[in-house]
């Protein structure tokens, strides 16, 4: 999460105006950037540069210091006050339990609601005793030096409120030094004292008293010891401990809050020193941050001493009033009171924000893809409004695709379209589920997961190879067993290394360290950022590289990565529903023997495509573009960073020979497992990464998965053979790829690029069966391959749909669908061309390589058991 996220969301809310304003210091550091830039000849155009004048890094500095210095000052100031106050609630506190002490169960009755502890100055000014309002509005005018802070109301526990009557109102005097020259306040060390006197805040802090320790100890407990308002079980006493208690659980909370904002804005100075320092080429940070910013008087080692002895002695009153002298349970306590706080304050925000992160959403409107490959929308327009005697009843677009694909289910059900009962039960699933993918009528995910109901209810599945329906027992285990395939494993294997990279940082560092080779050529500039958004998508998927990339090149970088997604078995979804289908399996070796030719040259074609449309190394006026160089990473590698590259690296080598070493480990599925324990299991990885895992892309497959099997062992396929055959009959095996590559472009075009895999992949499984000479794993490939050359319209997959949601400081997207149909469409046809005649060769090629390998070995083994069967008959006879 961005800093300035981080900052806005465990800060205090009434305090917020007085953190440190990171955002403002960081534009202020981009402007200086772009005058530096401009002094060092560079002629990138930008509108503020001219403003700002040409200045050198020493320059920067003599602007940015002031400007640091404002920062700090302010925190201080605020700290200082803020200071002031608690010391004095807290020292109140100490008075208001010795005089209870000192008054002791004799005062109980006639003070009980009118001691130092009610609520009577709330009523006197004419607000309800205990209220919210009193105390919030109390705490604000006291904690922060003047009237409550605009913005989000603090939902703070509802203690009572702090007393303010005579007594408390005399006790301290005004901390002057503080106040006044914002030196540190004095030493408050002071002589000893008795229980009955009124003892300062250093005398409680230095020497407690042993009246209270022997009271709450637990053999004077267990004796006959004297009662006191601390161990009576009387009501009086009672309610005296809870108020204390309140007071000074929120007096606890208030010194937390206090040690965050100097943890927050220490952070702060950090991290913006850290941004300067790598924008401007300076060495401020360990300079200003070790002479200025940790000498300062909220940052020094003095002043965090005091404001843990404040902690500390909140804790022994807390132990003396309510846990009976126990510390440890009185530490354990408030802080679990600061928890609820922090519940109460700022959980519910916070998660709403993780929550829209995930989702791609941005102070409520969504940004970006949706995880199940589909469109996202703020809420779909209404087409009409429907009047009833209940009401208008809009009705939406979603409703009444849903209302034609129930139909249309309905409508197959009870009219045969396809002869047999089980095929036609089938179809009527596959129509079903088709519309409701294509119209995303609900999530897409939730159709997915309603096909294994409809092929339970439906008994489509029929026992092999008598063809008897299955009960619906044996379709629920059936159906089941072949969701969670190894396929599945395999994807969540890639989540795993993808999740670990990001985490790690380890692709930002190889991404900026490749990047800052590139120059300054817009040209060159533009094939780096393509080549790293295509090499991330092999390793992270297409579904989050992009998101990385967007801020400099977002068309090139989408197109890079739809490309990207052919490189890998796990770099798109589609990848691996193919996958699923291909018997035998390729290993990984040969997929890139295939993928990586096909998808250089298509990136290499689309580079070029680009260069011309957009002509990026001229300026409107006519003179030429020279772009900033990217600067490489300062991060260096630790020991994590190579143990996740090791795992990474060892389990992409044994994925690239998994069919050498079948006999070891069965399939890829459980290769997939060892990243899983080796970075979960080290703690690289939590539940949390676990936990924001694309589950809704593993039911989509797993839904894909389901259906495929159903299609064919309900005997769809089967049924469809003849006209299958009648369709192929007089094709060449290129007339038949070109044919299929066609059809599997428009269709991947206008619907998710995991959708028309789904759908498309079984079609040409059962062509490639039905062909003279048996091609079903090249149809297969080559299916797979063009899904992700879809890249015509907005809603063209993952990388797409990304960049289609990226907006500028106004709110104007970069990208329209003029974009895309400009450049997505020839792109996609190229693409395409590239599959069809470069990778049909290569596909061939590796085909037959793996093919005669498989049925060389497959031949030699049936060879050796005929012998075998031969030498047992010849010695039994």
């Amino acid at each position: 999460m961005k800093f300035s996220n981080s900052l806005k969301f465990n800060s205090v809310a009434e305090w917020q105006k007085e953190y440190i304003d990171y955002d403002n210091l960081k534009r202020h550091i981009y402007e200086l950037e772009s005058s530096i830039d401009a002094a060092n000849g560079s002629s990138r155009s930008h509108e503020r540069t001219a403003l700002l004048g040409r200045m050198t890094p020493a320059a920067a500095n003599e602007k940015f210091l002031p400007l640091l210095d404002r920062e700090l000052r302010k925190v201080v100031a605020f700290y200082v006050a803020q200071e002031k106050e608690l010391l004095a609630e807290v020292e109140r506190l100490g008075q208001s339990i010795a005089r209870r002490e000192e008054e002791g169960l004799n005062g109980l009755a006639d003070s009980r609601y009118s001691d130092d502890d009610s609520d009577d100055d709330d009523e006197s000014h004419g607000i309800p005793s205990g209220s919210r309002v009193a105390s919030q509005s109390r705490r604000k005018r006291s904690l922060s030096g003047g009237s409550p802070v605009k913005g989000r109301r603090r939902m703070s526990m509802d203690f009572a409120p702090f007393p303010h009557n005579n007594d408390l109102e005399a006790g301290p005097e005004p901390l002057s030094p503080i106040a006044s020259s914002g030196s540190h306040p004095e030493d408050l060390v002071g002589s000893k004292t008795s229980v009955h006197s009124r003892p300062t805040l250093s005398k409680i802090i230095t020497q407690p008293r042993a009246a209270l320790a022997d009271i709450f100890s637990p053999t004077a407990t267990t004796n006959a010891a004297p009662e006191t308002v601390w161990t009576s079980k009387s009501t009086a006493a009672f309610d005296i401990r809870m108020l204390f208690k309140r007071r000074i659980s929120n007096l606890y909370t208030e010194a937390t809050n206090s040690k965050s904002f100097v943890e927050l804005n220490h952070s702060g100075f950090r991290k913006i020193l850290k941004k300067y320092d790598k924008q401007t080429e300076n060495d401020l940070k360990d300079k200003y941050l070790h002479e200025t910013v940790e000498t300062s008087y909220p940052f020094d080692h003095d002043a965090k001493t005091r404001l843990n002895d404040v902690l500390n002695t909140l804790v022994t009153y807390y132990a003396s009033c309510v846990t009976g002298g126990d510390i440890s349970l009185a530490a354990e306590q408030l802080k679990s009171y600061q928890r609820e706080q922090i519940v109460w304050e700022r959980d519910t925000v916070w998660r709403q924000m993780i929550g829209q992160e995930r989702r791609g959403e941005v102070d409520g409107h969504v940004k970006s893809l949706t995880a199940t490959g589909g469109r996202t929308r703020t809420g779909s327009r209404s087409l009409f409004i429907l009047r009833t005697p209940l009401g208008p009843v809009a009705i939406k677009l979603q409703l009444v695709s849903l209302l034609c694909a129930l139909g249309a289910f309905a409508l197959i059900l009870n009219v045969p379209f396809v002869d047999g009962e089980q095929q036609n039960r089938c179809f009527a699933i596959l129509v079903f589920a088709t519309i409701m993918w294509a119209t995303e009528a609900i999530p897409l995910f939730v159709t997915s997961i309603s096909i294994p109901l409809l092929v339970t209810l439906l008994k489509v599945t029929r026992k092999q190879p008598s063809g008897e329906p299955m009960t619906a027992e044996e379709t629920t285990k059936y159906i089941f067993s072949v969701m969670f395939s190894p396929t599945i494993m395999l994807l969540l294997g890639g989540f795993t290394l993808s999740s670990a990279l990001s985490k790690t940082n380890i692709d930002r560092i190889i991404m900026t360290q490749i990047l800052s080779w590139a120059g300054s050529r817009p040209s060159t500039v533009i094939l780096s950022f393509m080549g790293v958004a295509w090499f991330a998508s092999m390793w992270i998927s297409n579904v989050a590289a992009p998101a990385m990339c967007f801020a400099l090149i977002r068309m090139a970088i989408a197109l890079a990565a739809n490309i990207g997604g052919q490189a890998s078995p796990i770099s798109s979804p589609q990848n691996l529903i193919a996958l699923e289908q291909m018997n035998p399996q390729l290993d990984w070796f040969h997929w890139f023997a295939v993928a990586w030719p096909v998808s250089i040259v298509s990136i290499t074609l689309i580079w070029l495509l680009l260069l011309a449309l957009y002509r990026p190394s001229v300026q409107p006026n006519g003179e030429p573009l020279v772009i900033k160089g990217i600067r490489a990473s300062r991060d260096t590698f630790s020991w994590k960073h190579w143990y996740v590259l090791i795992v990474c690296v060892v389990t992409i080598g044994l994925w690239c020979i998994a069919h050498s070493i079948e006999s070891v480990f069965g399939d890829m599925g459980i290769i997939a497992i060892i990243p899983i324990l080796a970075f979960f299991g080290t703690g690289v990885l939590s539940k949390a990464d676990f936990d924001q895992f694309l589950w809704s892309i593993v039911f989509l497959a797993m839904g894909g998965i389901a259906l495929g099997k159903a299609v064919v062992t309900s005997g769809l396929l089967h049924a469809m053979d003849a006209s299958i055959k009648s369709a192929v009959s007089g094709l060449s095996l290129y007339g038949i790829v070109l044919v299929l590559s066609g059809v599997v472009l428009v269709v991947s075009t206008f619907i998710s690029h995991t959708i028309a895999s789904v759908l498309l992949v079984p079609i040409a499984l059962e062509v490639g069966q039905n062909l003279g000479e048996p091609h079903p794993n090249l149809l297969i490939f080559i299916t797979g391959l063009v899904c992700s050359a879809g890249m015509g319209m907005p809603v063209s997959g993952f990388p797409n749909q990304t960049a289609a949601t990226q907006e500028d400081e106004m709110g104007e997207l970069y990208l329209t669908n003029i974009d895309f149909l400009k450049a997505g469409v020839p792109a996609s046809i190229i693409a395409t061309l590239v599959v069809i005649f470069f990778g049909c060769l290569g596909l061939i090629n590796a085909y037959l390589d793996f093919t005669i390998k498989h049925i060389l070995t497959k031949g030699l083994h049936e060879v050796d058991e005929s012998r075998d069967q031969n030498r047992v008959v010849n010695e039994v006879s």
